[in-house]
């Protein structure tokens, strides 16, 4: 396990540095890693964009944008003052090939000047329509594969290169297959690191630790002791501002495909051989592998899809989905979806997995919920409230925390039964705030550590798993909108669950 690791040093080039990306999660992660003073003093970051900036103009750019998007007491002026003295840009356009000669003497300029061995992370924090031409250029340009620092023997230099990428990672399996196909042909997948901020999440990392660091959870793990899974995203907010993208995306494209899946993985994976990245990566794939197709005739039973309306959201009347900026007013595209999967292995066969992602529900929360078994013999009856089965919940946003709910005897005479919570919550046991995602992320691939990225394979499963759906939705419903905004979703979400005899739980 590693304790308060610190970075190696390193250059980081952010393609898209001025764009809402880096302004409001990567400039600010790399902010709080020097003030924890993760990062050495051998540590550069280079921004390339379209606009035309100044090193200047670029620091006031990005220190605007910690003061507006990092933490209350985030920026302080001497802190600020070191770091953007590490801070450069260069500007020019990702599809012009000169671009990258200049990118390339810009970094043996600053790797001279601050000694950073010549290791690099290339970010591409830019619109998806630009990964397969940058690393393309990369390449052309001989700066993807790892150089010897000037001047150092060869045996003595471990220079790296790696090259982060942010979803979405196609718009279907086979985008998906040309981005990794473009993306290998230029960078070995041991550079490759495909982002998911899920997995940087706190509570979502502790679902190894929760799984196979107490033994009282993994025996019951399994089919013989659990009834189903219920896997839920929820978001208040609508397409912010997003519309002309997420037209192109959806819920299932844009949450259900890599988020909810991964977080699905963690909590069917078997027990892996180690903590090694391929090690855990290895496991969570076998799980996803084992997911049942669905075939075209099933879709309709198994996935629902939905467009929020007009409604009232925490107190504010929103307008639907086809009103927002962006959006086709005769728009087909879904705001909500909700699966029933079932995973055909030896631990979780006939146990089905229930997941359901939406914009513009009641509330925000993703949680986990593990719910049990009944008793096979109802010893104890209450009328007034019956006895309800254990669940265990793990929060990951907000309010993170595990709670497992259990029956209890009420004080008294008579024998009254009811269920009560053993809650655990991070803030109160721990103290302080978590991490933000991009922190450990971010740390972890200048550590070479790949555990919580996405893998090539990983990818690619769940574009197998949803094209199917996505190919029989290439119709629009004549239904939409077909909830309002402020409710838990569609009808259909909640008769499929109900089908089999369950609920969703009530958040």
């Amino acid at each position: 396990m590693r304790i308060e690791p610190t970075a190696p040093s390193c250059a980081v080039v952010i393609f898209g540095a001025t764009g809402d990306l880096t302004r409001r999660k990567l400039l600010p992660a790399l902010y709080r890693l020097t003030q924890q003073r993760l990062v050495p003093n051998e540590f550069v970051i280079l921004g390339s964009g379209r606009q035309t900036l100044s090193d200047d103009e670029f620091r006031e750019l990005m220190k605007n944008a910690i003061a507006e998007f990092g933490s209350d007491d985030a920026l302080d002026e001497a802190t600020w003052q070191s770091f953007a003295q590490h801070l450069f840009y260069l500007g020019g356009d990702f599809n012009d090939p000169a671009l990258y000669p200049q990118l390339k003497s810009k970094l043996e300029t600053l790797d001279a000047e601050f000694d950073t061995q010549s290791n690099r992370i290339f970010y591409l924090a830019t619109a998806p329509e630009f990964f397969g031409p940058i690393a393309k250029q990369l390449g052309a340009a001989g700066i993807s594969k790892p150089v010897r620092p000037s001047g150092k023997p060869a045996a003595k230099t471990k220079a790296w290169t790696r090259i982060i990428v942010e979803k979405p990672f196609g718009h279907d399996l086979a985008s998906a297959q040309t981005l990794n196909k473009t993306l290998a042909s230029v960078f070995d997948e041991s550079q490759i690191y495909r982002i998911d901020h899920y997995l940087g999440k706190e509570t979502v990392q502790n679902l190894l630790v929760f799984r196979f660091a107490n033994s009282i959870f993994e025996p019951l793990w399994n089919r013989q002791y659990i009834d189903h899974v219920q896997i839920t995203n929820a978001e208040t907010i609508g397409v912010e501002g997003r519309g002309a993208y997420y037209e192109k995306a959806g819920a299932l494209r844009d949450m259900i495909q890599n988020h909810v899946f991964q977080v699905t993985s963690l909590i069917a994976m078997e027990p892996p051989a180690s903590l090694s990245a391929n090690g855990v990566r290895d496991e969570k794939i076998k799980a996803m592998q084992s997911v049942r197709p669905l075939a075209a005739d099933q879709i309709a039973e198994f996935v629902v899809r939905g467009q929020y309306g007009p409604g009232t959201v925490l107190g504010d009347t929103v307008p639907g989905y086809s009103q927002e900026p962006g959006v086709a007013p005769d728009s087909g595209t879904e705001t909500f979806a909700a699966l029933k999967l079932y995973l055909d292995d030896w631990r979780w066969s006939g146990v089905p997995f229930y997941l359901r992602s939406g914009k513009r529900l009641q509330k925000h929360v993703t949680e986990i919920a593990i719910q049990f078994k009944e008793v096979p013999q109802r010893l104890f009856t209450n009328a007034d409230s019956p006895l309800q089965p254990n669940v265990l919940v793990i929060r990951i946003q907000p309010n993170e925390g595990i709670s497992l709910r259990f029956a209890a005897k009420l004080p008294g005479q008579a024998m009254r039964i009811r269920s009560v919570n053993m809650d655990f919550r991070y803030g109160s046991s721990f103290g302080g705030k978590p991490p933000e995602a991009y922190e450990r992320l971010l740390l972890d691939c200048m550590l070479g550590d790949s555990t919580l990225y996405a893998r090539r394979d990983m990818v690619e499963r769940g574009w197998e798993i949803v094209t199917p759906i996505l190919e029989a939705w290439k119709n629009p419903p004549p239904d939409f909108p077909n909830y309002e905004a402020g409710s838990w979703g569609p009808q259909a979400a909640f008769e499929l669950i109900e089908r089999d005899g369950r609920e969703w739980r009530k958040l």
